[in-house]
């Protein structure tokens, strides 16, 4: 028979006192005691991370900002309230569902950015509605008009000729021409419900 083989029973990485002293240390800036605590957590930190994110990459990217967290907080763990692997692993937790909803919430708003790129804004559409009615309205104004009223307004406002070019078209007197743009324009202010 062989003699027994002295067999030591060490508990799993990254538990215990010795964590717990290594995350002490970090906070005073031992990057030698930030090393041993990366190699001790990186794995479970990526293990949880990936199990809320499901995607590999995004997984990596948020437990190494878990990983830069720790070494930039550690200053505030408290093992009176807990283990360095569980303020770790919370930090840890916290972070990916952070991602999560950050990622849902991006996608909800180029879902609605989407939506309204589809749909002509409101005010856009109002306007075009207004001023369709608002041509109407000058249309029928513009009818109630008498043939000589309505050929001097269209020529005067609508082609942009002067009062005497508006003569000369018409074989009108000037003075003529003039009062019958007054009248037609009293005529549609009028009938627009346009106040002075």
């Amino acid at each position: 028979m062989r003699p027994a083989e002295n067999v030591h029973a060490t508990p799993p990485p990254g538990t215990g006192p010795d964590l717990n002293a290594r995350l002490t240390e970090v906070a005073r800036g031992d990057q030698d005691a930030f090393a041993a605590l990366y190699d001790a957590v990186s794995g479970p930190v990526l293990g949880l991370v990936r199990s809320v994110l499901r995607d590999p990459a995004q997984s990596e990217e948020v437990a190494q900002e878990v990983l830069v967290e720790v070494w930039r907080t550690a200053a505030r763990f408290r093992p009176e309230k807990g283990s360095a692997m569980t303020w770790v692993m919370t930090l840890a937790h916290r972070r990916a569902v952070d991602r999560v909803r950050s990622v849902q919430a991006a996608a909800e708003r180029e879902h609605k950015a989407a939506l309204l790129d589809q749909v002509p804004a409101y005010d856009e559409v109002s306007e075009q509605v207004e001023t369709r009615l608002e041509q109407q309205r000058v249309r029928r104004c513009m009818s109630a008009l008498t043939t000589l009223q309505r050929e001097a307004v269209t020529l005067a406002y609508y082609r942009g000729l002067t009062y005497r070019e508006v003569a000369q078209l018409l074989t009108l007197p000037l003075g003529t021409v003039k009062t019958r743009l007054r009248d037609g324009l009293i005529r549609l202010r009028d009938c627009l419900g346009v106040t002075v």
